[in-house]
């Protein structure tokens, strides 16, 4: 029935695998003895070092004067085939009685070692839960039977799978890959893994593109078909990583179609297949891409190593499992290499272990070699030698084993010996154990990565998985990937990444998404967020941005060029105004400086000045007085020089242009300069007060547009700038009665007049400011820099009209001309039709005509100055009376003091 046994005062079952499968089971139909097939060359060196542990500890004397025996049966990973075999273990007389009370039963058999599989486990310690007879196990780890309700019975010396499938979604967010695809098992270990996987992936942030269930047993009728449609549901998936929680020999049937297909993706290994000694040395393994696996933590021992080199059954016991071993590596069986091999032959993978030297040898169970040690990894058989070291220190309380003996009853009833073993805590190779509350150790996992050695795999150690805080620990960072032939690690997503700046809009699932750019005033400072946060206060950010900034103050900095460039220009303005003041002064008692009238242009000057100064408040960064201070400053200088401008207009208008006696008296009465000045320039200074009383001008609070980082710092003229446009209005009402009155007048000689200064420089003020007004409108932001730029365009405008012209005159300029050429010019220019012209000499005071005839004259109207003191002359004062013959002709003081010549123009004479 069972294949290995040793004697021993306690006895310890061994339920271990050591052939793949039963032949034949889906046709099974009567109940007779199972025949198993394909020897698992892995199973059976991890069931050798329970064998080897149970001599250490025998050969020890750790239990004085207590022997261990074990009888070791193979489950040929099939559950049925377990049971029969528990059966046997627990006759007594080899026959199990009903009873109704098991309290004390007592079997030859008190604790069971096994099984490799979940699924058997699960099948066996339902029936040792009616005997309470413990079942340790060192391989099977599904979750399940952590449910002490439903088995009692079971405990485990590794951890249980919730831990493998939390480290499993681990390496998976570790490396980035959040879209996979799911392979497993139609048994309870497959079933209850995947459940356990998809609570993990979901809080990982891993997403499914597809799961596929095989049936559990290769032999099953659908098996072959299943496997060709789950490998064609693979080729066909965008997902590059697929996570097997299959039996190692499901594995290797869909490797074979993977490799027959060329198909590489990354695998992810479940601990059943992770250390798979077959697949890892089977035909075409590298073609299938990278492999990663958790396996249970492992350990070398020597000791262990130098057993398998010198394999033998336990004196006084046997082992059929070494000797099949021995025949298939050392027996001379040339036939089953052959092209058509006898049945009785082993499959072509066991073949791979016969010896070279098979036919060389007479009696194949008297060799031994090595071939154990350097063709399987015989660390992983650590956890089944911590188990029975687990029964060892729980026989040594139950039995109260001291140095010398143990006084303990030997044969016990099993549940004793569950009581201690749930109690137990030991110290092993300088290592605590002990098991939880569920029976389970928590000594973590060691992740390792399949590597290629020549055809085939060797397993390499790259990290750990700490189960107490679940976290992975990595001590190979970097290292050669298959899919990629570097150290870049592959991906594995249903949608990019979404960079800092922008977050995930979910589709249909939570993995496929598009990256949306985040909004004005949001950011994502990480990779994959779904929400944009918001920007804390004072700070800002642009759309897609990742990080938040001050927004940067801008206006009219004194460092920058623009800046620079008009100071600069004020600058010069000023200066200019005062080199013409001097020049003004100096060449005061000159003819051009007395017709440009120099209290006047002073008081123009000074107003200019003022215009200037006040470009100066534009620049630095704005405050509530330098808003005011700008403003005010350039209306009430400007204000000041276009109100002296218009007097020069008005001055021009009344002398030169006809008008009848009433209303020319009139007139003349309203020319007052420095009465027209105040009362213009006060009026703006209303203006500007209530201004500055109802609506003054302000730092500006608006806050900037969202897709702007510019916090544009500047003036406001007011909430509703209706004082502003009511200035400005003002300024340019004066200009434009200056510009009609100089265009009314514009046929007056230059020489004798500034018409066509004050037309020229009104105009440009007017143009300046009919273009600054749509500009300050459409683009408030330029609005300082342009309103700055209109001031010293129109002040500029004024000194090259009326000022420069005069200094020039007066320094470089001709002799001016005599009044009688401007005034003939004047009548030529004024009555183009009018009769020819009669020269009449006026030498001095005391000129007269020969004739009697008595006519007027009544031409023009002019002002001339002499020392500063202006004569007025209207039309009246040019009628000349001339007496019949002898009649005094009288003639207007200014030309008698000018010593001109009059010409005198006959219109009608009487007789």
């Amino acid at each position: 029935m069972c294949g290995a046994q040793a004697p021993g005062d306690v006895m310890i079952g061994i339920l271990w695998p050591c052939h793949h499968k039963v032949m034949d089971l889906h046709k099974r139909i009567r109940p007779e003895s199972f025949h198993c097939s394909d020897f698992d060359l892995a199973s059976f060196m991890i069931s050798l070092a329970a064998i080897h542990e149970i001599g250490k500890i025998n050969a020890a004397g750790f239990l004085p004067g207590v022997r261990l025996g074990y009888l070791m049966c193979d489950t040929c990973s099939c559950a049925s085939k377990a049971l029969h075999n528990v059966e046997h273990m627990l006759a007594v007389n080899r026959s199990l009685d009903v009873e109704c009370d098991y309290v004390d039963f007592r079997p030859r058999v008190k604790v069971i070692l096994g099984a490799l599989y979940s699924e058997v486990s699960i099948a066996v310690a339902r029936l040792l839960n009616v005997y309470m007879v413990p079942l340790l196990s060192s391989t099977s780890s599904s979750i399940d039977l952590s449910d002490k309700a439903r088995y009692p019975v079971f405990m485990r010396t590794i951890p249980s799978d919730e831990h493998q499938t939390k480290a499993v979604a681990k390496i998976m967010h570790h490396h980035g890959w959040n879209w996979v695809g799911v392979v497993y098992g139609d048994d309870e270990y497959g079933r209850a893994a995947f459940r356990s996987f998809l609570k993990d992936a979901e809080e990982n942030s891993v997403c499914l593109a597809y799961e596929e269930m095989v049936p559990h047993y290769l032999d099953h009728s659908l098996s072959t078909q299943r496997i060709k449609q789950v490998a064609q549901q693979i080729r066909s998936s965008s997902a590059q990583v697929v996570l097997l929680i299959l039996k190692a020999e499901l594995v290797e049937a869909l490797f074979k179609e993977m490799i027959r297909t060329n198909t590489s993706r990354i695998w992810i290994a479940s601990d059943a297949w992770s250390r798979s000694w077959s697949l890892s040395h089977m035909d075409g393994i590298n073609k299938v891409g990278d492999i990663l696996g958790f396996t249970f933590v492992s350990g070398k021992s020597e000791s262990f190593d130098d057993y398998l080199k010198n394999l033998t059954a336990t004196p006084g016991g046997y082992n059929h499992f070494i000797e099949e071993y021995k025949n298939l590596r050392f027996n001379c069986t040339p036939e089953c290499f052959s092209n058509k091999p006898p049945s009785y032959c082993p499959p072509p993978d066991l073949l791979k272990i016969k010896s070279d030297n098979a036919c060389n040898f007479k009696d194949p169970q008297e060799q031994n070699d090595d071939y154990l040690v350097k063709f399987l990894d015989t660390s992983e058989a650590l956890p089944n030698k911590v188990a029975v070291w687990a029964i060892a220190n729980a026989l040594k309380k139950l039995l109260k084993c001291n140095s010398s003996s143990c006084v303990g009853e030997i044969n016990f009833p099993p549940w004793k010996l569950l009581r201690e073993l749930k109690k137990i805590k030991f110290e092993l190779d300088n290592q605590n154990f002990f098991f939880d509350e569920n029976g389970d150790f928590v000594s973590g996992y060691d992740l390792i990565i399949w590597e290629t050695d020549g055809h085939h795999r060797r397993f390499r150690r790259i990290g750990k998985y700490r189960v107490l805080d679940h976290q992975i620990e990595l001590d190979v960072k970097s290292f050669i990937w298959l899919s990629t032939a570097n150290t870049t690690t592959p991906q594995s997503r249903c949608s990019e990444r979404c960079a800092p700046g922008s977050v995930k809009k979910i589709l249909n699932v939570s993995c496929c998404y598009n990256c949306t750019l985040c909004m004005e005033g949001t950011y994502t400072d990480a990779w994959d967020l779904h929400v944009c946060k918001k920007c804390p206060n004072g700070t800002w950010s642009l759309r897609g941005w990742k990080q938040c900034k001050p927004r940067w103050e801008s206006y009219l900095q004194w460092s920058d060029p623009h800046p620079i460039i008009m100071m600069s220009a004020a600058a010069f303005g000023i200066l200019l105004l005062l080199v013409t003041f001097i020049i003004f002064l100096v060449y005061r008692d000159s003819p051009p400086m007395k017709k440009a009238e120099v209290r006047l242009s002073c008081v123009m000057m000074a107003g200019l000045a003022v215009s200037f100064a006040s470009v100066v408040c534009f620049m630095g960064r704005p405050s509530v007085h330098l808003c005011r201070a700008r403003q005010l400053m350039y209306a009430m200088g400007f204000t000041l020089c276009v109100s002296c401008i218009l007097v020069k207009a008005y001055r021009t208008f009344l002398v030169f242009l006809p008008f009848g006696q009433i209303t020319n008296r009139r007139l003349h009465k309203l020319y007052k300069p420095p009465v027209i000045v105040s009362i213009i320039t006060t009026l703006q200074g209303i203006i500007c007060l209530l201004w500055l009383i109802f609506d003054s001008p302000d730092v500006d609070d608006t806050p900037p547009p969202p897709e702007s980082m510019k916090k544009i710092t500047q003036c406001s003229e007011g909430r509703t700038f209706i004082g502003f446009g009511i200035m400005l209005s003002y300024i340019a009402l004066l200009a434009l009665i200056g510009f009609l009155l100089a265009f009314k007048s514009r046929k007056v000689p230059q020489e004798f007049s500034e018409t066509g200064y004050i037309i020229f420089s009104m105009l440009m003020y007017l143009f300046v400011w009919v273009c600054f007004i749509p500009v300050y409108i459409t683009n408030h932001e330029k609005g300082t820099p342009v309103q700055a730029s209109a001031i010293l365009v129109s002040s500029y405008g004024i000194i090259f009209c009326h000022f420069l012209p005069k200094c020039y005159e007066a320094l470089w300029g001709s002799k001016m001309d005599t009044l009688e050429r401007i005034l003939k010019r004047w009548r030529m220019i004024s009555s183009p039709n009018l009769d020819p012209v009669t020269d009449v000499d006026i030498p001095a005071m005391n000129t007269f005509s020969q004739r009697d005839n008595r006519f007027s004259v009544s031409s023009t109207t002019t002002i001339l100055r002499s020392s500063s003191i202006v004569s007025e002359v209207s039309p009246a004062d040019l009628s000349v009376k001339i007496p019949r013959y002898s009649e005094k002709i009288h003639v207007h003081p200014l030309f008698n003091r000018l010593g001109t010549k009059v010409s005198r123009r006959r219109r009608s004479i009487s007789f």
